[in-house]
């Protein structure tokens, strides 16, 4: 992910004098230095954010997977870095790690609490798994009317969140509606361990700070709880939390919370997720391919500025309207999945969704959470996947989100050198936290369970595998073996793959992951991260950089458009060309393209018939489709009038029919992963431009041959290798009037005779038009 994230309020970070960022996040109707939280009451909305408040240090890993505790000399380096905060005097920090609970058990990575091993297992150490509506554990008096003698917590629950291995805390933490006792209301329990007081605020008592305190539990988990009567859904709250330190009380935005307002507001909705899925049959066909070669062609979207209502203020579309659109379109153009930009709810819409404050709510700015699930459940129903972006690698510091929760560093780490992101001026989150851990699992799987989304694709990968991302030598902590590789986000993302994997086996995760990191798609068991694909950046910077350039300079760089293939098969590849190639002054796709208008959208069809060809998954972003003249903007519609002049239909009419032949031709996708399926003919014609290779499938008559001319000269009788003798006959063409080009085809078969070349018994002579790339199908005698 390129440095696409919001601009924060800054202040300085007393200890790095780096700006860290702790004031509101500005948004679309706010200015800046405002306050981002709701004011439902003449009441101040509480003390600024502190940027540095020592705490316990990252846990040390050890085999994979983090300590429960710090050894005396990480906690003692901690308490050293500490900065008094702006107000009140620093106080050292008590130890807010939880202590342990008895027992040797050790719950196998990847299960959840469901796991029926997990819960024998529990019962054989005396833990009790179930949800008891009554927690027997020291009740301080009822402070108003809150009752404390209900809990959707078993020891079970809090054994496995302290272990980090609790993986649908969306069932236990937030708000949930029920009864006690035939009283109607909403259970509430937040973790803020550090916190002296926490109470619930909302509509329903005037926003009052006091009136309704929760109840700290009595195991040490640092969870609050408390049953509230008479609250009913839609009702908006807020927790104030009260720190044990430093005199810090602040106003906090429920982390569980299902729903949330539109920005700019910031209060939590309690809300129950309620929709009627009638996707069946696509998640029976999902179950049915699962493990089986299949095409990968996926459709990147921003909700937000797909498309516009003009009319209306240029709004953007809301999930249902989209739903009425969408899933059409897409289906239209032959695309297998689509792919939506963050979804999560953020307060600012310049941030794309990479900075979200509400980990578990739907983007509130295009509807509400069963909107979502009905535009969901539309795609699904007209065959097509859904793909969302994750975002475990940071979070902004917004005050009413996740930074500095209960007055400590809770949710990120303490240390500015490991818990402070640079590029986005924003939080790490802190992998070696337990609870932590069990928060990140949690949310992934919640979209793969509550919203039936189909795969993950994780952003920032790379930020989280290197201690040193993006910083100078000093800037950050050696891990305990001295080298830059951070163990314990190492060890949460092999964690988070093995829970997807085992719960929703269907689902995929993709790495958005730039560097030659090893077996970033390689299973845990051998040593791998565990994704099921990566995206292939260094293919996209190598082509696009190949492309810009003048074809008469082109001959010079042969290997720009070759060398991909030599680690190809070194992970299971998407090629992406994605939202990040078309913005912060890169220019359009059509825009990097050389030459007069002809030449250009010659050379875009070429790029988009060679990436199709080209071995691995196909990701476009938005927009692609139509040869977007400008920039993408996050505010404005996609250009849509473009649609009425002949090349940009064109480049509409080529894609679809790339999309079809992708999808027809197993050659392009049943062995897209294995070297098996990729074999070259000539790499070697640098004078000409020219490039071909052979797609293979599981039986000969699936074979295609590929022939790129990367140039504008036209060559009548070119001649190639082909394995064995039979017909080869053009099956798609670039060059083809239908998409803008010449029309220059290679008519009825081209028979292959026993002429050796290219190291093959056999050749062919064929055309090869301008600025084009041509698919030929091997059909057998």
């Amino acid at each position: 992910m390129a440095k696409k994230k919001e601009e924060e309020n800054t202040q300085q970070n007393p200890l790095t004098g780096i700006e860290t960022g702790n004031g509101p996040a500005l948004n679309e109707n706010m200015q800046p230095n405002k306050a981002g939280g709701r004011k439902k009451s003449n009441k101040a909305e509480g003390a600024a954010t502190v940027e540095v408040q020592s705490g316990l240090a990252a846990a040390q890993t050890k085999r994979g997977r983090p300590r429960k505790t710090d050894s005396p000399a990480t906690e003692s380096a901690a308490q050293e870095m500490m900065v008094k905060p702006k107000r009140g005097r620093a106080v050292q920090a008590t130890s807010a790690e939880p202590t342990a609970v008895p027992g040797e058990m050790k719950p196998k990575r990847g299960r959840s609490a469901k796991s029926a091993t997990l819960q024998q297992e529990a019962q054989e150490v005396g833990l009790s798994t179930t949800p008891a509506p009554v927690v027997e554990q020291p009740r301080q008096e009822q402070t108003g009317p809150v009752y404390y003698d209900i809990s959707r917590l078993s020891e079970f629950d809090v054994y496995l969140f302290r272990e980090g291995r609790h993986f649908n805390l969306y069932e236990k933490l937030g708000s949930h509606l029920m009864e006690r006792q035939g009283m109607k209301g909403a259970y509430f329990a937040v973790w803020a361990p550090n916190a002296e007081q926490v109470s619930v605020m909302g509509d329903f008592n005037s926003w009052n700070r006091e009136s309704h305190q929760l109840q700290a539990r009595g195991d040490n988990s640092g969870i609050w709880e408390g049953f509230i009567p008479d609250v009913q859904a839609g009702m908006l709250y807020k927790y104030h939390i009260r720190s044990r330190y430093h005199m810090y009380h602040v106003e906090k935005s429920d982390p569980f919370a299902l729903r949330r307002e539109k920005p700019p507001q910031t209060a939590s909705v309690v809300h129950e997720l309620h929709h009627t899925w009638q996707d069946q049959d696509w998640l029976a066909q999902r179950k049915a391919r699962h493990g089986q070669p299949q095409p990968y062609s996926v459709y990147e979207l921003h909700v937000g500025s797909w498309r516009r209502k003009p009319e209306d203020n240029n709004r953007p579309l809301t999930y249902r309207e989209l739903a009425e659109e969408l899933p059409a379109y897409v289906k239209d153009l032959g695309f297998t999945h689509v792919e939506f930009m963050p979804v999560m709810f953020h307060p600012f819409s310049g941030s794309w969704g990479y900075q979200i404050t509400g980990y578990f709510a739907a983007a509130s700015l295009y509807g509400s959470p069963e909107d979502l699930m009905c535009l969901i459940d539309a795609l699904h129903r007209e065959g097509i996947g859904v793909i969302m972006d994750w975002v475990p690698s940071h979070f902004p510091s917004d005050e009413h989100g996740l930074a500095y929760f209960d007055g400590t560093h809770l949710f990120e780490h303490a240390d500015p050198r490991k818990g402070y992101h640079p590029d986005w001026n924003s939080y790490i989150f802190n992998y070696g936290r337990n609870e932590v851990r069990s928060f990140l699992i949690s949310n992934a799987l919640f979209w793969l369970d509550k919203y039936h989304v189909d795969g993950l694709r994780v952003d920032a990968v790379a930020s989280m595998l290197y201690l040193d991302y993006s910083r100078k030598q000093g800037e950050w902590i050696p891990n305990e073996f001295g080298g830059r590789e951070n163990l314990e986000a190492i060890s949460l993302l092999k964690d988070f793959n093995e829970a997807v994997h085992t719960q929703f086996p269907e689902t995929l995760t993709i790495a958005e992951e730039s560097t030659a990191w090893p077996q970033v798609t390689g299973k845990v068991a051998d040593g791998g991260l565990g994704f099921d694909m990566k995206w292939m950046m260094g293919w996209m910077h190598d082509t696009l950089t190949y492309f810009s350039k003048d074809p008469i300079y082109r001959r010079h760089h042969q290997g720009d458009i070759t060398f991909s293939i030599i680690y190809a098969f070194s992970e299971r590849f998407m090629l992406p060309l994605s939202h990040d190639e078309v913005v912060h002054g890169k220019g359009s796709l059509i825009r990097k393209m050389p030459g007069d208008e002809w030449q250009a959208f010659a050379n875009l069809r070429a790029l988009y018939t060679y990436m199709y060809a080209h071995p691995g998954a196909k990701l476009l972003f938005m927009g692609a489709e139509l040869a977007q003249s400008t920039e993408w903007n996050h505010d404005s519609s996609l250009d849509w009038h473009l649609l009425d002049y002949g090349y940009h239909a064109g480049i509409q009419k080529l894609i679809r029919a790339l999309n079809h032949t992708y999808r027809e031709e197993p050659a392009l996708y049943g062995k897209a992963f294995d070297p098996a399926g990729f074999e070259w003919i000539d790499f070697n014609d640098a004078h000409n431009s020219v490039i071909s290779f052979l797609r293979k499938g599981e039986r000969p008559e699936e074979q295609l041959l590929v022939v790129c001319n990367f140039t504008p000269g036209v060559h009548d009788n070119y001649r190639l290798g082909v394995p064995t003798g039979g017909n080869w006959i053009e099956v798609f063409n670039s060059d083809d009037s239908l998409f803008g080009g010449s029309n220059f085809h290679n008519h009825g078969t081209l028979q292959a005779i026993p002429d050796s070349f290219h190291g093959h018994d056999y050749s062919i002579i064929l055309k090869l038009p301008p600025m084009a790339v041509v698919y030929f199908k091997y059909q057998p005698v």
